[in-house]
């Protein structure tokens, strides 16, 4: 049985679990700036970025489809300015339109597009390949000192335990600088911080956080990790430092409960396939936020912010 999970489970839900950290950390500053729809359009923009950054290139690797991401994004500001200004709508209203068709549009890319020698597809895109992330090479918890089977694992992890890393360390690096912003963006600016950008920079680590989850995740848990666990986090504290960290015991609840529950849940019903585990660590962490604004000792006073 442990050799079992260490195969086959281990490194999906560590995966996960990471995946769910990197985009949980920056959801926290974007839902307190009122930004929280920024999360979810990048997880939109992304997809065509990739896509055509795949056509150009042929690989899907890291640099590529970072610039691939930033290409699109670039492109996105650009259609919303055009569509505020030209149909003279509301700002919201613009970049929903903007985030839904690009995303759309990078859907029918893939359908017609060869991409199956790379596993890139509607459904990769939507759910991510979680469920075949495993370690075949393991025979144990000895396993993880044995130099010839760790360069077995699947390199989506090491990919997103670099950034889960790099956003961590920006986070504690620049923390001081992300409060002020967040919570007084004038009063940054009398005092020498230049809030915009450190707003710039935050919408960078978040497209690094969602092209990172991406790869492996898929939109689904991408969108649902940058606004449930900060939400729920949010509703249990009225202190930032405290929300980031109940924010990444979600993140890490979510990833855990929700691919065991999409893998044995099924079973203990009397049905006989599994379901989606990016899908299912979505639910899950909906089911978190839910259950917190029911029953969070701060879902009264949320308009409410203390450092």
């Amino acid at each position: 049985m442990i050799t079992e999970f260490i195969q086959f489970s281990l490194t999906p839900i560590l995966i996960g679990i990471l995946a769910g950290i990197s985009c949980a950390i920056p959801g926290n500053f974007l839902i307190l700036k009122s930004q929280a729809l920024i999360g979810d359009a990048i997880s939109h923009v992304v997809l065509p970025g990739i896509v055509v950054a795949f056509i150009f290139t042929g690989v899907i690797s890291t640099i590529p489809m970072l610039l691939g991401a930033a290409g699109a994004a670039i492109v996105a500001v650009l259609l919303i300015e055009i569509i505020k200004r030209l149909g003279k709508i509301e700002p919201g209203a613009a970049m929903g339109v903007v985030f839904t068709g690009m995303f759309a549009f990078g859907v029918l890319i893939l359908e017609q597009t060869d991409t199956s020698k790379v596993h890139l597809d509607v459904e990769h895109a939507l759910m991510g390949n979680l469920e075949s992330l495993i370690w075949l090479k393991a025979e144990g918890w000895e396993s993880l000192f044995d130099r010839d089977a760790l360069s077995t694992l699947p390199d989506e992890l090491f990919r997103i335990t670099l950034v889960c890393g790099l956003i961590l360390f920006l986070t504690l690096i620049f923390w001081r600088w992300l409060k002020i912003v967040t919570f007084d963006e004038e009063y940054a600016k009398t005092i020498g911080i230049r809030s915009s950008l450190i707003s710039f920079s935050l919408v960078i680590i978040t497209a690094i956080a969602a092209v990172a989850a991406f790869e492996s995740v898929g939109s689904i848990i991408v969108i649902a990790m940058f606004i449930c666990p900060p939400a729920a986090a949010r509703l249990m504290t009225n202190k930032l430092s405290t929300q980031v960290i109940w924010s990444i015991f979600f993140a890490t609840l979510s990833a855990i409960f929700g691919y065991i529950i999409a893998g044995y849940g099924p079973h203990w019903f009397g049905g006989e396939n599994a379901v989606s585990a990016a899908g299912m660590i979505a639910v899950f962490s909906g089911i978190i936020l839910m259950l917190t604004c029911l029953y969070g000792p701060y879902r009264e006073s949320v308009g409410q912010k203390k450092v």
